[in-house]
């Protein structure tokens, strides 16, 4: 009867224990079964880190992560993007005190092509900026007569024109708040074109400047508007390229600083992996409203590394960059140290039909 008794009981804990513990053994079987159950074209497409994303979904299949990855890299790529990015600025006023400051933005950025005809996209970026500048607005109303000292522009600092000292101290205080908006359009061929052993693509468009920034300092407060274009060679390793954006106002508060502008951005990143790159994507600003040359130019250099990784169903790309300034303004408040963080979720643009 103990016997009986004990195998009864041996034969319960067996029963309770895979009745309670075997969701990995569930999951392990669940991801066998699914390899197992992949079609071979899915497992054609899964081989082929360029397979058009479109197609692979249309067949009923799930894009790669490798592949996802890949299609990110290309700024005119086919996928839907929502950039989150912090920038953390160490800003210098060597001409009036010997003090530094912090400055942060958070930049958000809503990305998504939309296909025009068989051979041209339309690359749709929306942008918009929460900064925090080490000012204080209600210092700066309280100074009769001066102008407003800084603009806020894709999260670089548009300095002063005026050349003699201002007369309060620039680092003092803290302003928050929403800044200016912008719009980036860029026209773009369907394919890109072969080039060492990768390709060679290109956009071309206009951008657009909204003064929609809840302070001054946080703004530039005029309307602007100019031309941009990016060229980028994506091969087996190596994304080299850039996006220029010129801003000229046409609009806006009288008393506020004319705006012309240059911002380019300039990217090299180094894939070490088929998720993981090394590299870094620094804005290069021109101010050729300041009539000194030795204050038009702020050239950052910087290095970072980024990584996609699968949350839930969604791919994300997650990153950090450090840039230095190797030339910065003289006379005015200037940007010396970037440190940039940023989350990247993205989506095929093939899943929505509007895109298409």
């Amino acid at each position: 009867m103990l016997k009986k008794n004990l195998t009864k009981s041996l034969l319960a804990a067996t029963a309770l224990t895979f009745a309670v513990a075997p969701p990995c053994f569930a999951e392990a079987t669940t991801e066998a079964e699914a390899e197992k159950a992949m079609s071979e074209e899915c497992r054609k497409f899964a081989n082929d880190i360029h397979a058009d994303l479109g197609e692979v979904l249309k067949a009923g299949c799930e894009p790669t992560l490798a592949q996802m990855s890949a299609l990110m890299d290309n700024p005119l790529g086919n996928v839907a993007m929502l950039f989150t990015q912090f920038d953390v600025y160490r800003m210098t006023n060597d001409n009036f005190t010997d003090d530094s400051a912090i400055k942060s933005v958070y930049t958000g950025i809503a990305q998504f092509p939309k296909k025009l005809n068989e051979n041209w996209n339309l690359i749709n970026r929306v942008v918009w900026t929460v900064p925090s500048m080490p000012l204080d607005q209600d210092r700066i109303d309280a100074a009769a007569g001066l102008q407003q000292p800084y603009g806020e522009l894709q999260g670089a600092t548009l300095p002063p024109v005026k050349e003699q000292p201002l007369p309060i101290n620039l680092f003092d205080g803290r302003t928050t708040g929403f800044g200016d908006m912008y719009y980036v359009g860029l026209f773009s061929p369907n394919e890109g074109t072969d080039m060492l052993n990768g390709k060679f693509l290109w956009g071309a468009g206009f951008d657009l400047g909204f003064p929609t920034a809840t302070e001054d300092i946080l703004g530039t407060g005029k309307w602007t508007a100019g031309p941009s274009a990016l060229a980028v060679y994506m091969g087996p390793k190596w994304k080299v390229g850039g996006l220029v954006q010129q801003y000229w106002d046409y609009g806006g508060h009288d008393d506020r600083d004319d705006v012309n502008m240059t911002n380019l951005q300039y990217f090299i990143y180094y894939s070490l992996d088929e998720t993981t790159s090394i590299g870094a994507g620094p804005n290069i600003i021109a101010n050729w409203e300041q009539n000194d040359s030795d204050d038009r130019f702020t050239v950052p250099i910087g290095l970072g590394i980024s990584k996609t990784v699968q949350i839930g169903k969604v791919p994300v790309r997650l990153g950090f960059e450090a840039h230095y300034s190797v030339v910065q303004p003289d006379n005015v408040p200037s940007n010396e140290w970037d440190f940039r963080f940023y989350i990247i979720p993205a989506m095929p643009s093939a899943l929505f039909d509007w895109m298409n």
